[in-house]
């Protein structure tokens, strides 16, 4: 990526790029200037700036009591004075852009007024509104009057009071995250958001109010001002903030992406607003520097100093949603959505602990100390506030389909009523005006008259719920569906459904088209017809293709194997009730596929299996998205052919629009090919569409746990255990992160021992990662109670199978017992060799094969197993299949005595994503016969926490 050089100096207070002459020599900017040291002073000497007219066409600039343009701020752009509109009477700020801007010609400022009326078409409660842009006919000087905002800017605020408290930022957040989902809608970025460009409004109280305390429920609105200045005054279209006269903007404040020729879109805004509340919550700003040099090199080479938020007492989720925010990567920041759902989140929580403090103050009858803790929030942080910022970007195009409650006398037919609601779900998840919430996500919210539907709503962030009730009774059966709005509880519209069983599909056809309509979305005539039409005819077919897509969705790496091939005995079963069952055939090639690609059956019969059920749902329907769908999968975890792949994604999506597998395949394609931001962007796409699965989040923490970044890693699995608190997977991967990390392995350690405490029967799930850390440990007895809970599973990396016959060789090698070494590689060499000669050129197996083989002494067999794993499976073609394959190669021939060609490896291994980690070399066992080399404590030292 090109990088525009600049040494522009910045002003130390308050980060605003300096302009030549006067205010650069003095260090500072003329407003901080006259701030700390000439507030009593008389006006400036005029040759510090062009001389200001009071008019410009229907503007009037007001004159202060002594007779001074009244001048309301000065940033890079230019000057802001109070002014009136001559002709409508009402008050402005007129921004009179510098005259720089007017020397670039006729296309500039033909540019700069077509960016205008973009800007001025943004209409919000949290934006200043822009009335006008202009230009002076006679010397080209160009400006713009905006709405007259009446208050103080947030850098005053801080100025004033010093930083404010988690709760008062989170308020201004949510109002500011408001404003630019409403700017991303018609396509504009603000460029220069920073506090002093967000003004604190103190509304007048409700008229209608009588209660008591009326004059305290004054509203603090939060106005963003400058909107779209940044944009029309970018030297060339689709530019960065980089022009003739330097940066655009404010470089403390800014984007590492504005400091190149990079796109910007709202995740750049995004960071501007992180480093805004950092700067609100500690008084610093995240990355210093007397340069936009300086601060550019702080971003990439400075990690984020955390203390100064823990020294504010800032909550630690807020914490890490900042620091997300402040990625380098723009995939890697959460969107509008994402960033509005989880302040809402960690609002919830302080708000949470308040009042469980307080409820714990009123029973101890210290009603005085609860009211002097009430205190200390900040007066204008109010139930008014608190109500406005209740998710104002959710589309009111938006619906979940809750699960059904079965009302059959026979509970067998729960599967029934679980199909039907999926089928309605799945009818509108084809409609692309509308956004639906995925089966993962609402599964969770079962039946019965405890669920808080306002509640629900605002966790899956949708404007409307489906619920509904399924009977079924002979060949009768009875579905009651009802449409709720979620903000208000208030029912919008229900029906019942009483029919032969044979219309129970046409039932669900008829519900989708009238959610569709209810909500006023486009139906289009192709989503009209694939509504319609029923997935099957055989009722018997449809409830085994429900049972199977359950267990094939069921994500544990103990059941997995298990589960899926269930799942394909169920659904051979359903294909025969019904050969012209398309979702059945996809389903089926795409468990087939999961077998050969996870599941270590990588022969030609599996893949044959998973090619013949693709092959039979594009003839069936060559038109359908499924279809498109299950090749795409195949294309991937069949062939690694991604690019084939990715053209059947894109024709899958034209008719699956809120599919998040779609997004899944794309973002696991990405990681494997390093396509690190895209993959990121696909999988936060994932968790918008999935908001509940706390898989998506596991998933999304991957990409971060193979590029070494473990605050980033940390911060996802902590939304996914404020999702599912009791998962062992993201407990446990959770605490793995400190291991990786910092070689600590105490987390992990505490962890495991509670989750066996709560639940000895989880010890299956958790066998890999406890063996794991006993081998860390070095403590074979925990070692040998992992061994007897892993039973038949794998475990170590996820792409090499190793079994338990080979974990107990290891723990043999720890405890320097040779004999009990042998015993277990030679019996687990008898078990791989069998493997590999069904699938003699899987990569996988052979490295696994390696590794017994250099446990065995067999040097020559195990330096060719390994090589020729290296070789079908490079990390050109699969960068982490790829990593794996290195990083095994490694340990062969480390266990072998080849010093030189195990460091060689290992080195490739430490630079590269998805390679060994800080934690594994320094604690492991398969690295002892390196530990003392110089080199290998090098690489070591390569990798430790900075």
């Amino acid at each position: 990526m090109r990088v525009q050089a600049t040494s522009a100096a910045v002003c130390p207070d308050c980060g605003t790029r300096l302009e030549g002459g006067f205010s650069r020599n003095l260090g500072r900017c003329m407003i901080c200037l006259l701030r700390v040291g000439f507030d009593d002073a008389e006006e400036p000497d005029e040759t510090l700036s062009a001389p200001v007219k009071d008019r410009l066409g229907i503007y009037r600039i007001v004159r202060r009591d002594d007779g001074t343009h009244w001048e309301l701020g000065h940033g890079a752009m230019g000057v802001t004075y109070r002014a009136v509109d001559t002709s409508l009477k009402r008050p402005v700020a007129l921004k009179l852009i510098d005259s720089e801007w007017a020397k670039r010609g006729a296309e500039a400022r033909v540019r700069f007024m077509r960016e205008a009326q973009t800007a001025a078409s943004l209409r919000h409660p949290n934006v200043a509104t822009v009335y006008h842009f202009g230009i002076r006919e006679e010397n080209g000087q160009c400006f713009c009057a905006m709405e007259l905002v009446e208050g103080e800017t947030l850098e005053m605020l801080v100025r004033r009071t010093g930083p404010l408290d988690a709760l008062t930022t989170i308020d201004i957040a949510l109002q500011v995250s408001s404003a630019l989902a409403a700017a991303e809608k018609q396509g504009l970025v603000h460029r220069d958001l920073k506090p002093a460009n967000l003004m604190l409004v103190a509304a007048a109280p409700d008229a209608n109010d009588s209660s008591p305390g009326k004059a305290e429920k004054a509203e603090t609105v939060v106005k963003v001002i400058d909107f779209g200045v940044a944009k029309a005054l970018v030297e060339k279209p689709d530019a960065m903030g980089l022009t003739h006269g330097g940066f655009v903007g404010t470089p403390a404040f800014a984007s590492p992406e504005q400091f190149t020729d990079a796109q910007v879109e709202v995740r750049s805004d995004i960071y501007s607003l992180g480093a805004t509340l950092w700067y609100v919550l500690t008084g610093h700003r995240p990355f210093e520097g007397a340069t936009i040099e300086q601060i550019r090199a702080s971003q990439h080479s400075q990690a984020l100093s955390i203390e100064q938020l823990k020294a504010a007492h800032v909550p630690s989720r807020l914490i890490s949603l900042l620091v997300s925010m402040l990625a380098p990567e723009p995939g890697a920041r959460p969107g509008v959505r994402a960033l509005t759902l989880q302040l809402q989140d960690c609002r919830a929580q302080i708000l949470d602990r308040w009042k469980a403090t307080r409820r714990l103050a009123l029973a101890a009858g210290l009603i005085g100390i609860a009211a002097a803790a009430f205190a200390l929030f900040p007066r204008w942080h109010n139930r008014a506030m608190s109500q406005n910022t209740a998710p104002a970007n959710i589309s009111e195009k938006s619906i979940a389909v809750l699960p059904f409650d079965n009302l059959s006398d026979d509970q067998a037919n729960a599967y029934f009523a679980v199909g039907i609601q999926d089928e309605i779900l799945t009818s509108l998840a084809r409609v692309a005006d509308l956004k639906v919430i995925s089966r993962t996500s609402v599964m969770q919210y079962t039946t019965g008259a405890g669920r808080n539907l306002r509640e629900i709503g605002k966790q899956l962030g949708v404007a409307h719920l489906l619920e509904g009730s399924v009977q079924r009774a002979a060949k009768r059966v009875r579905v009651n569906a009802q449409l709720i709005e979620a903000r208000t509880d208030a029912h919008l519209w229900a029906q019942t459904y009483d029919r032969d069983l044979a219309d129970v599909f046409a039932i669900q056809s008829e519900i989708a088209k009238t959610i569709a309509e209810q909500l006023q979305t486009k139906l289009s005539l192709t989503e009209k017809a694939a509504i319609e039409q029923r997935p099957t005819a055989n009722l018997a077919a449809f409830d085994l293709y429900t049972r199977a897509k359950m267990l094939r969705q069921t994500n544990s790496r103990v059941l997995g194997t298990n589960n899926r091939l269930q799942a394909v005995g169920l659904l051979n079963q359903a294909v025969a009730l019904d050969p012209t069952f398309l979702l059945a055939w996809c389903e089926l090639a795409i468990t087939h596929d999961l077998l050969y690609f996870l599941d270590h059956d990588h022969t030609a019969t599996r893949l044959a299996l998973a090619e013949a059920a693709v092959q039979t749902a594009l003839r069936l329907r060559p038109n359908q998205g499924e279809a498109h769908l299950a090749l795409a999968h195949h294309l991937y975890q069949g062939y690694l052919d991604y690019d084939r792949a990715r053209a059947e994604l894109a024709i899958a999506q034209r008719t699956l629009p809120n599919d998040p597998f779609i997004f899944v395949v794309a973002g696991i394609m990405d990681r494997r090919q390093g396509r690190w931001a895209e993959s990121t962007r696909n999988l936060e796409r994932v968790i918008e569409l999935d908001p509940r699965n706390s898989y998506a989040f596991q998933n999304l923490s991957f990409n971060y746990q193979d590029l070494r970044r473990y605050a980033d890693m940390a911060a996802v699995l902590d939304r996914a255990l404020a999702i599912a608190p009791k998962d062992v997977h993201m407990r446990v991967e959770r605490a793995l992160v400190d291991l990786d990390w910092r070689a600590d392995s105490r987390p992990l350690h505490t962890t495991i021992e509670a989750i066996l405490v709560e639940d000895p029967g989880a010890a299956a799930t958790l066998a890999n990662h406890w063996l794991v850390l006993a081998l860390c440990e070095r403590d074979p007895v925990a070692a040998a109670q992992a061994l007897v809970a892993l039973s038949d599973n794998t475990f170590g990396p996820e792409v090499i199978p190793l079994y338990r016959p080979f974990g107990e060789g290891v723990v043999a090698r720890v405890r320097g017992d040779a004999a009990a070494v042998r015993a277990a590689f030679t019996i687990a060499r008898v078990q791989q060799e069998e493997a590999t000669r069904a699938q003699p050129d899987y990569a996988p197996a052979l490295c696994a094969l390696g590794l017994i083989d250099a446990g065995l002494g067999r040097k020559e067999e195990a330096l060719r197993e390994g090589r020729r794993a290296v070789e079908l499976l490079p990390v050109a073609r699969d960068s982490l299949g790829g990593a794996d394959m290195i990083q095994g190669f490694a340990i062969i021939c480390a266990w072998i005595g080849e010093k030189d060609l195990a460091l060689q490896q290992l080195a490739i291994s430490a630079q590269i994503p998805g390679g060994v980690t800080y934690g594994q070399l320094k604690l492991h066992p398969f690295w002892d016969p390196l530990r003392g080399d110089p080199r290998f404590e090098k690489i070591v030292a390569s990798l430790a926490p900075k």
